[in-house]
């Protein structure tokens, strides 16, 4: 039997306890510093809660450290690591090599998406300095993720099945710094690839204007989980660290359900962590912010990757306008029940995306917060489903663990013994006079033995056995203290017997251990992301002599002809411009070009046999 775990984003602690209550079987958090979500901090007081509550359902937290760190950062981030151990963290997701030459306390590294993880070479490389787990780069397909598992098959693959994508591969962009002294390597993205851009030929013809040609759609793999599990998948990770907990209410849900019909039928494959949970609502993922949706290159390539017309959400298709009356009454063709206060959508004649609020609903007429100009014949779509959104405001699920008890008589009096579904067990004796009992006592004590209200486990009235000799009177009181004694001891138990993670072992970063495993790659310029004194000693000793330092530390004047993000997705592709898949006569000759409103301009360098484009700097 194989461990499948659902890996769900905390911003805070709030969403951590959500993601916990709806069915994560891990949350991974923002460090209070030096986190690649810098607005998504968490303090370790924070993670130290989460991580109490996590570990009663055999569930984990993971702290994600995966900015580059400058040297003098490195003295803090060795300190901030052991507050982090001792806070009960189970793993950190690291980005910067130096790390692992710090002095460490003995927890699990896993390796982020941001080390470009996309070869099985590369997974073993990782998996040799330490790292038990390997994060892989979004843009893998089923069958590259199936052949590293193959190769690699020690290692933990975890994947992202669920939210916003990067165009670049992760740890490869360098836009954002070049554009606006932003480094996404050190968390402080500035989105360039949501901007709008005109695209032209090398003698300058428009083939595209003001099109959002490298924003793409969110990812929804919520049909290709059990294939994941297949190729090898060990942890199933949704994004959107940023995001709010009803967010993460909903699409923690939806995965949480569909595992669990694939665990129904496939008893190869099991829950990481105990406990099921029960809804108030049913989840839709479409329900929550999302910017249409793909299964990205799972399949292979695909031209549906890019939302070019918005980076916002646009939500699902709801009504169509019939007729105006006056600037804040629609009359519309409703598709869906339509609620006071829902946001609502549509795109212009120019394709330009405009929202607005509803006030009322009245039938087929809609009473706007605002002045609206739109056209008979409008599609609108909602975005923000008011009533949705109230379902999650309020408690919205419940997670319990399985437990049973047994009412044995002894010398003194009787025994109460609970066993949950992972077989921890206490025993609470209790002293009572043997008064024969006036009236059977069977039912009194199964009633309150099902009373467990605000406590983590749930009995079924067949999971309690009573075996006493004779029947006698048992205070109502004496049996509440002991059932309360009992469920406070495995509370307790859970925690305290909560199994820590495998640690690298000191030996996988010595010298020794270097030598015999070199970095399976050539680069050696700044694309290696090294920041720090002990990433060039990493780096060094496992075989690569004198790595250019981090994008972050070169002069600005440098990065003119550099290039700036490496991605999957394609523009010509996109466009339908391909000579090599699509149409050989509509491909353009030479490069092209992505041009700013501010007057910057970017060439798009195309690999076409690996299926790669690069956006390189131009000067101005």
């Amino acid at each position: 039997m194989r461990r499948i775990e659902l890996l769900s984003p905390a911003r805070d602690l709030a969403c951590g306890i959500a993601a916990i209550d709806h069915g994560a079987d891990a949350v991974y958090i923002g460090a209070p510093r030096h986190s690649a979500r810098a607005a998504a901090a968490c303090p370790v007081d924070d993670i130290h809660r989460l991580a109490d509550y996590a570990h009663l359902y055999g569930a984990r937290v993971y702290v994600a450290l995966n900015t580059l760190i400058a040297d003098d950062e490195l003295p803090g981030v060795e300190r901030l690591i052991l507050q982090l151990y001792r806070a009960g963290a189970d793993a950190l997701i690291l980005q910067d090599m130096g790390i692992t030459r710090l002095h460490l306390p003995p927890i699990a590294l896993h390796a982020s998406t941001q080390t470009d993880n996309r070869t099985a070479d590369k997974v073993g490389f990782l998996s040799g300095v330490g790292f038990s787990r390997v994060v892989l780069a979004r843009e893998l397909s089923l069958d590259e993720i199936g052949e590293i598992h193959r190769l690699q098959p020690e290692v933990q693959l975890e994947v992202f099945v669920h939210g916003a994508l990067c165009v670049s591969y992760s740890g490869q962009c360098y836009a954002s710094q070049a554009c606006f002294g932003r480094s996404a390597n050190r968390g402080e993205c500035a989105q360039f690839c949501r901007l709008p851009f005109t695209l032209t030929d090398e003698a300058g013809r428009v083939l595209s204007r003001r099109k959002h040609l490298l924003s793409l759609r969110d990812m929804c793999r919520l049909d290709n989980i059990e294939d994941l599990l297949d190729a090898g998948v060990t942890s199933l990770k949704i994004e959107g660290r940023l995001k709010g907990t009803g967010y993460v209410k909903n699409i923690t849900a939806a995965y949480r359900r569909r595992l669990d019909e694939i665990f129904s039928r496939r008893p190869e494959y099991a829950a990481a962590s105990s406990g099921h949970c029960t809804y108030s609502f049913e989840p839709r993922v479409e329900k929550s912010f999302n910017r249409g949706f793909t299964s990205y290159f799972l399949d292979g390539h695909r031209r549906d990757v890019a939302g070019i017309d918005t980076p916002k959400a646009m939500g699902e298709p709801v009504a169509t306008v019939v007729g105006r009356q006056g600037r804040r009454q629609l009359r519309v063709k409703p598709e869906s029940a339509l609620h006071n206060g829902d946001g609502l959508c549509y795109l212009d004649a120019r394709g330009d995306l405009h929202g607005f609020r509803v006030n009322r609903t009245e039938g087929d007429k809609l009473y706007t917060a605002e002045e609206v100009e739109v056209s008979p014949g409008t599609l609108l779509y909602r975005n923000h489903d008011q009533a949705f959104e109230m379902q999650l405001q309020r408690p919205s699920a419940s997670r319990r663990i399985s437990l049973s008890w047994q009412v044995d008589e002894t010398p003194f009096g009787f025994a109460l013994t609970a066993t949950d579904e992972d077989g921890y067990r206490v025993r609470v004796a209790a002293a009572v006079d043997k008064t024969p009992a006036l009236k059977p006592q069977e039912e009194t004590i199964r009633s309150h033995l099902l009373r467990l209200g605000n406590t983590p486990f749930e009995t079924r009235e067949s999971d309690i056995r009573i075996c006493l000799r004779r029947p006698f009177f048992i205070p109502v009181s004496v049996l509440a203290a002991a059932r309360r004694r009992a469920t406070d001891g495995l509370t307790s138990l859970r925690r305290l017997r909560h199994r820590p993670l495998h640690a690298p072992h000191p030996s996988a970063t010595s010298q020794d251990a270097a030598r015999k495993n070199p970095y399976p790659e050539p680069t050696t310029d700044y694309r290696l992301n090294v920041m720090n004194a002990e990433a060039r000693r990493f780096y060094a000793d496992h075989g690569v002599s004198h790595p250019e330092p981090a994008f972050e530390l070169l002069p600005p004047e440098s990065v003119v002809g550099r290039p700036l993000m490496l991605c999957r997705h394609c523009v010509r592709f996109s466009l339908g411009m391909c000579a090599r898949h699509q149409h050989p006569a509509k491909a353009p000759h030479g490069p092209l070009y992505l041009l700013t409103g501010d007057g910057r301009r970017f060439r798009l360098d195309f690999d076409c046999r690996r299926c790669l484009m690069t956006v390189v700097m131009c000067e101005r």
